[in-house]
């Protein structure tokens, strides 16, 4: 809850409250004069100079908070209806045993394959507010690690969760790609698309890559597909009798294979050797795929006035009956 004034300009007229106040606190009492005053004095007895002075004190605090009742306080929330003529997307991630290769860099340290490509995809989720995006892992198995979902919060920690070898070490590209166009099939959306990362070559599932983009693209499903590492041997940790030792293997990228997938698709391949260029595909990605969006903001608003107004009616109430009993003067 936020707070405001309606109407702040009125609460200019404070300082004329503050300066009738002075006017009337140093002013000169009123007076009349009487040959016998004296003896007067002893019969109304003697009255303290700030005593006389709380009716006008009552005075200025009830018109004070007038003022602020007539300026219209408010508490007020804010309601977005967001109408998003969105894209839906399901990101297909490689999580076999290759990921561990140390050939990426992050902060200038060498990291995983998959902690480079987590920190990147996370970008870009953050990005993508108004789209609905799944995630599916694959490995030697395919599975969906998240539905579609608007929830950027959820996806973010499953996203951070992933582990090399959580859907076992071999690559299973066809049957990734056939579930994700299982799980775009049938959806109402401005576009759908299926992002692919891999660094290997398909050598595990009962599905080609080529006849799942094929079912795939037949759904009105677009294909990118982004290749991830380079073509020389690459370092990988290992653990031996004598400790952890760095050795160096050369990964299968099979880049023919990702290109097919994205023509027939009708999206396109990417290719993807350090940490830097992997931000620029999904940044390229990122551009194509925009998101049109229509939001209409609705503002619900509490009247705080009365807290100000009936405080000042019985303020001037009192001043009033002490000013015709009590503290009643003459003239």
């Amino acid at each position: 809850m936020n707070f405001r004034f309606a109407y702040p300009e009125i609460l200019s007229a404070l300082a004329l409250v503050f300066a009738w106040f002075l006017f009337i606190r140093y002013r000169k009492p009123a007076s009349i004069t009487y040959s016998i005053t004296q003896s007067l004095s002893k019969t109304a007895g003697y009255r303290n100079l700030n005593i006389t002075m709380i009716p006008v004190l009552l005075r200025a605090a009830c018109v004070t908070l007038l003022i602020i009742a007539a300026a219209r306080p408010q508490l007020y929330s804010t309601e977005k209806d967001v109408r998003s003529y969105g894209v839906d997307i399901m990101l297909l991630i490689d999580t076999s045993g290759s990921m561990q290769a140390l050939d990426f860099h992050l902060n200038n340290r060498p990291v995983t394959r998959l902690a480079a490509i987590k920190k990147v995809v996370s970008d870009f989720i953050k990005k993508r507010k108004t789209d609905r995006i799944g995630l599916v892992v694959f490995g030697k198995e395919a599975f969906t690690q998240c539905p579609l979902t608007m929830d950027k919060g959820l996806l973010l920690n499953l996203i951070k969760r992933m582990k090399i070898g959580m859907a076992g070490d071999s690559t299973a590209i066809g049957s990734a790609i056939a579930l994700g166009g299982k799980r775009l099939k049938g959806i109402r959306a401005k576009a759908k698309i299926i992002i692919l990362l891999t660094d290997g070559r398909n050598n595990a599932g009962e599905i080609t890559p080529e006849q799942a983009a094929e079912a795939v693209h037949a759904l009105g499903i677009k294909i990118y597909t982004i290749g991830v590492g380079g073509k020389g041997p690459v370092p990988f940790k290992v653990k031996t009798l004598f400790g952890t030792r760095t050795i160096y293997q050369r990964v299968d990228l099979d880049d023919a294979a990702l290109k097919r997938i994205a023509r027939i698709g009708g999206g396109k391949y990417f290719s993807a050797s350090s940490t830097k260029e992997l931000s620029k595909v999904y940044t390229m990605i990122d551009k194509e795929q925009k998101t049109e969006t229509k939001v209409k903001e609705f503002f619900h608003f509490h009247e705080l006035y009365h807290l100000f107004l009936i405080p000042a009616l019985i303020l001037l109430g009192i001043e009033v009956i002490l000013r015709s009993t009590l503290l009643r003067t003459i003239p």
